[in-house]
């Protein structure tokens, strides 16, 4: 398969990805909608099947979003997919902070990081400036928050305030703004134009691996062969069941290796870790999310937020995008 995918043009992969994907989507999404015409139950009742259900309708939105971001993204160009997710990580950040209350004191702080922060990030991005985009987060605005923060004359939980901040800029901001970077890596003997590939790879490979995780784990918990490690967190996570979506993922990236630039065992690697940090990911933000009070089960599966609910769409790819981009740049020395 391998050989095969890589004997295709870019126009030709495409093509075969849109029917293959987008294909194997409309019918688990018809399946789902079935099957939850036979379910009348109320959400507040519902069982374990019915959980399933919105599980599934949860996760099949969010790769729709995110399939659907791939495909705009590569009919439009390079530069259009950085301001597209430049626009999801905007209203990631706003919901992060719908979360996360805050006082007359972070208003200016506030401003830095939605209309400076974010669109510096993303433009550091479009310009190639590697080195620099990828410490102008953790190093700058981490230094320079407080600092604001501080010159606002509110010591009130200044410290738990202004965690929260760099907390939502680093998941929303700097996590998400390594999904277009990813076009921007330069592999020896491997055509730039094709980089987008990269972008599809990552998240085929974290949400079949999440799909393969709850399924696993779904099904031990049913014959009673584990309980969740963190039930109060979530009762979807277990540890055989991210090994398992793991595998699942590794073994699906080397399939799908000759659309990327890596070989079947580097594929299988980097799908791995691809998937691994999703999960891990994910469990994080539910944690936040059951911190603040607020869960993400609900009517129509809405967000914890209950506005468009992009956050709860790109949870894991905030945590899998910078953990993927920096250990291929490391892995090919680029």
């Amino acid at each position: 398969m391998n050989q095969f995918l890589r004997s295709l043009s870019a126009t030709q992969q495409v093509g075969l990805l849109f029917v293959l994907v987008f294909g194997a989507l409309t019918a688990c999404s018809a399946v789902v909608f079935a099957m939850s015409l036979r379910n009348e139950r109320r959400l507040g009742d519902l069982d374990l099947a019915a959980r399933d259900l919105v599980y599934f309708r949860s996760l099949l939105k969010s790769t729709w979003l995110i399939v659907g971001v791939f495909w705009l993204g590569w009919s439009l160009g390079r530069t259009a997919t950085i301001v597209l997710f430049a626009v999801v990580a905007f209203f990631a950040m706003r919901e992060f902070t719908t979360l996360s209350p805050t006082r007359r004191g972070d208003h200016r702080s506030l401003v830095l990081a939605f209309f400076v922060i974010l669109p510096v990030q993303f433009w550091l991005v479009a310009k190639g400036y590697t080195g620099l985009f990828s410490v102008f987060v953790p190093v700058y605005v981490f230094a320079a928050l407080p600092v604001v923060s501080a010159l606002a004359g509110d010591p009130v939980r200044f410290l738990e305030r202004n965690a929260k901040l760099q907390w939502g800029i680093m998941v929303c901001v700097y996590g998400l703004s390594h999904v277009p970077a990813l076009l921007l890596l330069e592999f020896r003997g491997w055509d730039l134009t094709r980089n987008a590939f990269l972008l599809f790879f990552l998240v085929m490979t974290a949400q079949i691996g999440l799909v393969a995780q709850y399924l696993t784990t779904r099904q031990l918990l049913s014959k009673r062969l584990l309980a969740a490690p963190a039930p109060g967190i979530s009762q979807s996570f277990s540890w055989r069941g991210w090994a398992a979506g793991v595998l699942v993922a590794a073994i699906l990236g080397a399939l799908f290796a000759g659309i990327t630039p890596f070989k079947p065992g580097q594929a299988f690697a980097m799908a791995g870790i691809a998937c691994a940090t999703a999960s891990l990911g994910r469990l994080v933000m539910k944690a936040l999310e059951r911190d603040r009070g607020a869960t993400a089960w609900g009517k129509g599966v809405r967000s914890v937020t209950g506005g468009t609910g992009v956050l709860s769409r790109v949870d894991g790819l905030c945590f899998a995008a910078p953990v993927f981009y920096h250990s291929v740049r490391w892995y090919f020395n680029i």
